[in-house]
């Protein structure tokens, strides 16, 4: 229990929500949890600063019916606090925080791919040169259909480009 306090104390707020990238609802209910955390962090500490015992003599002597404190004092010595075994539920949460672990590394380990991708495919469009500068071989290497379909194109006779005059215009002329 004092390792979970001291845990606790030990918390960075500000760094759980930027670290996480938190927003909307979602930082909104862990401000929420953290009031309450404090707040019941405060209680703990006012309590814990009050006398545990209870003066029985000085009820006995305010009093003039002693009979109920007699009464109240047997309650109280008789009282046996009620004790849970949490065994369980803490058994439950450790397996869901390290599934949790688990698949957040996964989840690390896809989104880490991606981006060794999404880099590599950035750095191949940064240093790809302008079409304008491209020979015809170094078109064809990166699209062999288009040597394919000039093929085809030119075995039926067909010498020009379907749209090759609409878009550019009809340069036989000149």
């Amino acid at each position: 229990m004092a390792a979970g306090r001291s845990a606790a104390l030990k918390l960075d707020w500000n760094k759980v929500s930027t670290s996480l990238g938190l927003k909307g609802q979602t930082l909104t209910a862990l401000q929420a949890f953290k009031k309450r955390n404090e707040d019941a962090r405060r209680k703990v500490n006012q309590l814990s600063q009050l006398p545990e015992t209870v003066d029985f003599a000085h009820y006995r002597s305010t009093l003039t019916n002693t009979g109920v404190v007699d009464e109240i004092e047997q309650h109280f010595k008789a009282f046996k606090p009620t004790t849970y075994d949490l065994g369980r539920q803490l058994k439950a949460i450790d397996a869901f925080e390290a599934q949790a672990v688990k698949s957040a590394q996964e989840t690390k380990g896809k989104v880490d791919g991606e981006l060794k991708d999404l880099e590599k495919t950035l750095k191949n469009i940064e240093e790809t040169r302008p079409f304008e500068n491209l020979t015809v071989d170094e078109v064809v290497a990166a699209r062999p259909d288009i040597d394919e379909r000039t093929e085809q194109l030119v075995s039926k006779g067909k010498w020009d480009v379907p749209g090759y005059k609409e878009k550019f215009g009809d340069l036989s002329v000149l």
